[in-house]
């Protein structure tokens, strides 16, 4: 599990893109202001069983374009496999949405009542020479697909999202967004 562990804390702590952010505003190009808070969630999962060797994380995305905030959170398990890292994602558990999922407010919830994204499809990172690297893709419905690839460093945190209906991408940018560690 050292690898993991080296893994996860490189993703733990507080992100933001204020640096990209202001430099893209400076540019007269439309681009959101991003924040990420990643927290080790396993200390409020009860249940999870003896031989676990997964470590759970609560990631509280917070972005601002045209000055609306939106919070998109995520409930994500890592392993280590024999080919990297990987990330499988969960449903936000019963009783939470997408304002109330966060670390602080999330009370002791069962392992068995979790549920796996049947939409997500699981993500492999691999190291190549200090950085992290990997994605997937994923068919959240016949039309709509959603791909992310993303590098981690103990630099920066480099994310691409993008989502297509059709063929035609509805969200994304050009540019990866790029989060420094605040905290």
């Amino acid at each position: 599990m050292t690898k993991l562990n080296d893994f996860i804390k490189i993703l733990t702590g507080e992100f933001n893109n204020s640096e990209q952010y202001e430099n893209m505003k400076k540019n007269g190009e439309e681009f959101p202001y991003a924040e990420h808070i990643n927290t080790v969630c396993n200390d409020k999962i009860t249940n999870l069983p003896s031989n676990f060797n997964g470590i759970f994380m609560i990631e509280e995305s917070y972005y601002k374009l045209n000055e609306k905030m939106h919070a998109s959170p995520h409930l994500f398990l890592f392993t280590e496999e024999p080919d990297g890292i990987k990330l499988t994602s969960y449903e936000i558990p019963t009783g939470y949405n997408k304002s109330t999922f966060t670390y602080q407010n999330l009370d002791s919830v069962d392992f068995n009542d979790l549920k796996l994204s049947k939409k997500f499809t699981p993500a492999i990172y691999i190291q190549k020479n200090g950085v992290w690297e990997g994605g997937s893709t994923s068919m959240f419905s016949p039309v709509l697909k959603f791909t992310l690839f993303e590098r981690f460093s103990k630099e920066q945190l480099e994310v691409t999202e993008t989502m297509e209906v059709n063929g035609k991408r509805t969200f994304g940018y050009d540019e990866p967004i790029i989060y420094k560690k605040v905290q």
